[in-house]
């Protein structure tokens, strides 16, 4: 195969800090501020603690890849991994600080909803100037434009200012844009995610075409494990900058969910001993969540039979409210970890008649869950914890909203109890929520009659 992206020793640097205001009379400005220790008049953040420091990041670190033609790559990672970063350096969108970038042919690219996008153009005229961009003559445009138009599903609003279109029709004409432009490389970021699921599979079907077919290669950015395998031949997995990993589909999702998503997750507890730092209103803040044993033991594994106990510690900073805690678990498949299902639960305030519950006094309290063994199926599960203020619903009056908290995960020994009884073989998962739970149910099979009378 021939090789179209070649990538050797690349650097981004990114110095935080440094002036570069847009006009000369504000980059003067900025440097006689920082001249003399003062705070920058040009920022919004200023400068107390670190006047006189130039701080640099590195965004990517010695990245060195080669990209064959029809070849669809696939990039995961942790948010500020760097995939973004080498995506924007491809699409000519910034320019590496140091290293070397050969590229043959065309790119087209979609990094973000409305990517290359005038707001006061309509659908149509944006069509024609993204056209013109990528060196297509009006009579080339002209001939894919019902095709695109089709595609994205905006026939109805083409005429239309595109200021006027919703994140998801952006994205959806973005990519019919940028996938019929008949491009040698398709660059495609996480904007896929704002669409609705029919067009992200519609989306991903024509990434096949684009590469199967037409020989042409696509890169892909996602978070979305499920979307990677279907479409990708090759993945590479990054962190810090760096290229941690590359090899086949499958064996860079599992390097990526065995061990470097991990570092991302919170297990067992987590505190704020800083009541001003911790999440929360100016009515309760939030002090620990913890995921217990029956024994009060911080765990982060639990067998299908074992109880589990969820609990978190607030603060109340204001008398006469009514408080109400929430608990919600979402679910991810140990196989794949993909999103899968999610599940709330409430407190006892619910009990009683709503809105007439006792109101709380200034102090410190405790919510207690306990998931009951056999109910939940294998897997890792995400802990979320919402608190706010009855008798007015929950979104009009939250006061903590802290999502994916901890995280816990269920694992099946194939033990002979439970749902599974004596049964071997590999228990149903999937992307269903009726995979999400596995109680154990009065179930069983007796004869009523016997058929061979004679």
């Amino acid at each position: 195969m021939n090789e179209v992206i070649s990538i050797n020793n690349l650097y981004k640097e990114y110095k935080l800090g440094v002036i570069g205001r847009g006009t000369l009379y504000r980059d003067l400005q900025s440097w006689w501020a920082l001249k003399r220790g003062k705070e920058d008049p040009n920022t919004l953040i200023g400068h107390s603690g670190s006047r006189n420091n130039k701080i640099n990041h590195l965004a990517l670190h010695d990245v060195n890849l080669n990209i064959n033609k029809g070849e669809v790559l696939g990039i995961i990672g942790e948010n500020g991994a760097g995939k973004s970063t080498l995506l924007k350096i491809l699409s000519r969108v910034t320019s590496p600080t140091k290293g070397q970038i050969n590229i043959k042919g065309k790119i087209s690219s979609l990094l973000e909803v409305g990517t290359g996008f005038h707001p006061e153009l309509t659908g149509r005229e944006n069509i024609f100037l993204n056209g013109a961009i990528n060196g297509m003559s009006k009579k080339e445009i002209s001939s894919k434009l019902n095709d695109i138009v089709d595609f994205a599903g905006v026939e109805k609003y083409l005429d239309t200012p595109v200021k006027r279109y919703s994140s998801g029709m952006h994205v959806r004409l973005g990519f019919a844009v940028a996938a019929h432009l008949e491009p040698d490389i398709l660059i495609v970021d996480e904007v896929l995610a704002v669409g609705d699921a029919d067009f992200q599979k519609r989306a991903i079907k024509k990434m096949q075409n684009v590469s199967s077919h037409n020989g042409r290669t696509v890169i892909f950015v996602s978070h979305n494990m499920e979307s990677i395998r279907k479409l990708c031949n090759r993945v590479i997995v990054m962190a810090n900058g760096r290229i941690a990993y590359d090899g086949k589909t499958e064996d860079s999702i599992n390097k990526y969910i065995g061990g470097l998503a991990q570092l991302s997750r919170t297990y067992k507890n987590i505190k704020w001993n800083n009541i001003k730092e911790a999440p929360g209103g100016d009515i309760v803040r939030l002090k620990s969540v913890s995921i217990l044993d029956e024994k009060n033991n911080p765990r982060d594994k639990f067998k299908l039979n074992e109880n589990i106990l969820v609990e978190c510690e607030f603060d109340v900073l204001k008398d006469n409210f009514q408080i109400s805690s929430i608990f919600s678990f979402s679910f991810y498949s140990s196989k794949n970890f993909i999103w899968s299902g999610e599940f709330y639960l409430m407190d006892n305030y619910k009990d009683s008649e709503w809105g007439k519950q006792k109101a709380f006094k200034l102090g410190s309290y405790k919510s207690k869950l306990i998931l009951p063994k056999n109910i939940l199926n294998e897997g890792v599960y995400s802990v979320s914890i919402d608190i706010f203020l009855p008798p007015s619903l929950p979104d009009m009056s939250f006061q903590v909203r802290k999502r994916n908290v901890l995280y816990f995960e269920i694992m099946d020994y194939i033990e002979n109890f439970g749902a599974r009884g004596s049964y071997p073989g590999d228990w149903q998962q999937g992307t269903s929520n009726s995979y999400l739970i596995r109680p154990v149910t009065n179930f069983e099979t007796k004869r009523i009659d016997n058929l061979n009378k004679g």
